[in-house]
């Protein structure tokens, strides 16, 4: 993004005076974004014009540490836009004009100004949205840098570059793919580029995550036009066994989700049997195009339009766009009760959760960690099948229905403990003791995806209330489609990622 100071603004910054305190967080904030300032080759004229010889001389000084304009737009041929503003009477009025037409051509995304002319004019062509006074203008962009944060786990710490050891051997292979990984790792430091880092016991790095939310253009042949898009920079795992990858996916999901980011993107140089390109695959991440060094770009698109999934089953949906899901009468719907310590582990990023004494010590709940969970029931229920919807109802505690997943598989009356135990693998929260004690009674076993939970949730009294239920459910339960629009409309489910 690049943002064009008029005149005022820069003799304004690099005067002798006190800086307004709006201007200077203002600056702060494009600095720390890594938005461009730019000035115009006529803002560098007029400063060289300015009579007061003590701030012209610290102007220009100063002035190198911007971007030129290069190659300006010239509006003296373009008659619809001399005709909306009007002519020019004087050479200030004329150099207004040439700097609120980068604006007009797209030379540049916004302009800052404190000329009240230059604001009028901008709104005579409906430019007012990107001609900003110093004010405006900080409005807009702290609303821009605002960073949603996601619920993380304490042995997932959120930090920074610059504090991480770049002799650490997690960096030992990335060196060798890249040969500028040095240089570009301090200068992402000095940019106060943040991360996510797992310390093993030994003090190394186990897993980490090194991400930036920006609006850019990706520089492949042909370019990738510029969106809202969260970059996964680095994502590298080392302690293997605990579904660390699965975690940070989801993580990055969330805050980009958070964020209104668009899509989600990384670069990578894929090798044969490679984990992470199998990995991002999986959750719908496609291979857009590579760089002439043969490194390839990764993308994942959040934001769907309705042709996107036009003619794909609901697991295809979920396959290819996931969090994106189905929930229209194709598919059914059920309450699944679950008891507030196995939610605790299953569903680690609930808001509000209270966290456990493993956690604090750097361990993992790895049943918590993956998006593909499990969950085991003795209700005989026989109806649901994959692609279909569960509402998960946090008992005793919080009586509530708290979070929502679709359905990849179901199997029925199982009672050999290594059958079961081979095909839950690490994804339930139930030891090999606990299942054995299910085993009194055929098990059914229901494979399945974590989407969302609720940013409101949906307590028994509404749902008693609104006829959803007519008691606390004790069991797995099915519901109709309009009960699930009423939870749906009233619980918080997100609706940008529905389609139906």
């Amino acid at each position: 993004m690049r943002v064009l100071f008029d005149t005022n603004i820069i003799i304004h910054r690099e005067n002798h005076k006190i800086i307004s305190e709006s201007l200077q967080k203002l600056i702060k904030i494009l600095n720390s974004e890594g938005i461009s300032i730019i000035i115009h080759p006529f803002s560098k004229n007029e400063i060289e014009n300015d009579k007061d010889s003590e701030r012209r001389k610290i102007s220009l000084s100063k002035l190198e540490t911007y971007s030129l304009l290069e190659s300006p737009p010239n509006p003296i041929n373009d008659i619809r836009f001399i005709k909306l503003i009007g002519e020019a009477s004087r050479k200030h009025d004329e150099i207004d004009n040439f700097i609120l037409y980068a604006v007009y051509k797209n030379a540049v995304d916004f302009l800052i100004t404190e000329d009240m002319k230059i604001l009028k004019k901008a709104k005579l062509i409906s430019l007012s949205e990107r001609v900003l006074s110093i004010d405006d203008a900080l409005f807009v962009f702290k609303g821009l840098s605002k960073k949603e944060k996601v619920h993380i786990p304490p042995s997932i710490k959120k930090d920074f570059m610059y504090n991480l050891n770049l002799d650490d051997p997690i960096f030992n292979s990335l060196k060798l793919e890249y040969p500028e990984f040095n240089e570009w790792f301090k200068k992402k430091s000095r940019e106060g580029r943040e991360c996510w880092v797992n310390f093993m016991e030994d003090g190394k790095i186990g897993a980490l995550l090194i991400f930036k939310l920006e609006n850019e253009i990706i520089p492949l042949n042909p370019p990738i036009p510029r969106k809202k898009r969260l970059k996964i920079a680095t994502m590298k795992v080392i302690k293997i066994g605990y579904k660390i990858g699965e975690l940070l996916l989801k993580l990055s999901i969330d805050l980009a989700i958070k964020n209104k980011m668009e899509e989600i993107y990384l670069t990578h140089f894929s090798k044969p049997l490679d984990n992470l390109v199998d990995l991002i695959t999986e959750y719908g991440f496609k291979m857009i195009g590579k760089f002439n060094n043969g490194e390839e770009v990764f993308l994942k698109k959040l934001m769907l339009e309705k042709e996107d999934i036009q003619g794909l089953k609901p697991l295809d949906i979920l396959n290819q766009f996931y969090p994106n899901f189905y929930d229209g009468i194709k598919v059914k719907k059920f309450i699944v009760p679950i008891r507030p310590q196995f939610h605790q582990r299953l569903f680690t990023s609930f808001p509000g959760r209270q966290t456990l004494l493993e956690e604090h010590i750097g361990d993992f709940i790895i049943e918590g960690n993956s998006i593909k969970k499990v969950y085991l029931t003795h209700s005989n229920i026989k109806r649901i099948k994959e692609g279909d919807l569960i509402l998960f109802y946090r008992s005793i505690d919080k009586q509530k229905i708290t979070t929502i997943g679709i359905v990849e598989d179901v199997f029925f009356e199982m009672q050999d403990l290594d059958e079961i135990i081979r095909i839950v693998s690490k994804r339930t929260v139930y030891s090999r003791s606990e299942i054995n004690d299910l085993l009194t009674k055929p098990i059914t076993i229901i494979k399945f995806r974590h989407l969302f939970h609720l940013r409101k949730g949906y307590k028994l009294k509404k749902l008693i209330k609104r006829g959803v239920l007519s008691a606390a459910p004790q069991t797995i339960t099915e519901i109709n489609h309009e009960s699930y629009t009423i939870i749906k409309n009233e619980g918080g489910i997100d609706r940008r990622f529905t389609f139906d």
